[in-house]
């Protein structure tokens, strides 16, 4: 295998469970701005750039401050875990030698004191989060610059996972597989048809079947055939 090889994850709905409590504080915005707001809703206008999912949800540039404030009373961080399964998967992928990461909407602030405490931080050295100064998701700037990040990783030597629309559709504009992970925010042909290369019901499933169903006694199981996976 190529060392150089690099699996990069979105991190709210891929790596942690943490869709609903975005649909609950995205539903305290929209009520305390009087705009209309339900999980059809929310799916169709979710994206892991807030600026782009605001836009679609008709809040304006004036509100913005007051949406910011009532989503920092309402979304708790200290509140997240990981999904079933991801810190062995990812413990899994990492001993294999595959280079590690994040491609977020959330802030650095936000998402860093996340990887401490749950343990993740090593496993996921190369970060992009949504602060930065570029643009963000579904431009595929972000996943360039994570690859460039992780040392100059070709595009055609990466994978991304997300449960996005907007992950798969950033993935396909910067020559990377994706991967979709299928939650309630899309399901899998909504995944493909935003350019996912296959699908999973979560990334513990997913590693399973890129490396073999976990190790055997004698030590970690040996990867698959990429290419047939991915």
């Amino acid at each position: 295998m190529d060392p150089r090889q690099a699996i990069l994850f979105d991190w709210d709905g891929t790596i942690v469970d943490s869709v609903p409590a975005l649909f609950e504080a995205d539903s305290a915005i929209c009520r305390k701005l009087e705009i209309p707001f339900d999980r059809e809703i929310f799916k169709r206008a979710f994206s892991p750039n807030w600026r782009r999912m605001y836009e679609t949800l008709g809040i304006a540039a004036e509100q913005i401050e007051m949406a910011v404030s009532v989503w920092a009373e309402t979304f708790h961080n200290g509140d997240t875990r990981p999904f079933p399964g991801v810190r062995c998967a990812l413990t899994r992928l990492a001993a294999c030698g595959y280079l590690l990461g994040i491609v977020t909407g959330g802030s650095r602030a936000a998402i860093e004191p996340q990887l401490e405490r749950l343990g993740l931080a090593e496993l996921l050295s190369i970060r992009v989060f949504g602060d930065e100064p570029i643009d963000g998701k579904p431009d595929p700037t972000p996943l360039l610059l994570a690859l460039e990040r992780a040392g100059g990783v070709r595009p055609g030597d990466a994978v991304y996972v997300g449960d996005a629309l907007d992950d798969m559709r950033m993935a396909a504009s910067a020559g990377v597989v994706g991967i979709g992970i299928v939650s309630m925010l899309a399901d899998a042909d909504e995944l493909i048809e935003a350019g996912a290369s296959s699908t999973a019901p979560s990334v513990d499933e997913w590693v399973n079947v890129l490396l073999g169903p976990g190790p055997d006694p004698e030590g970690a199981a040996e990867p698959a055939n990429r290419e047939a996976v991915l």
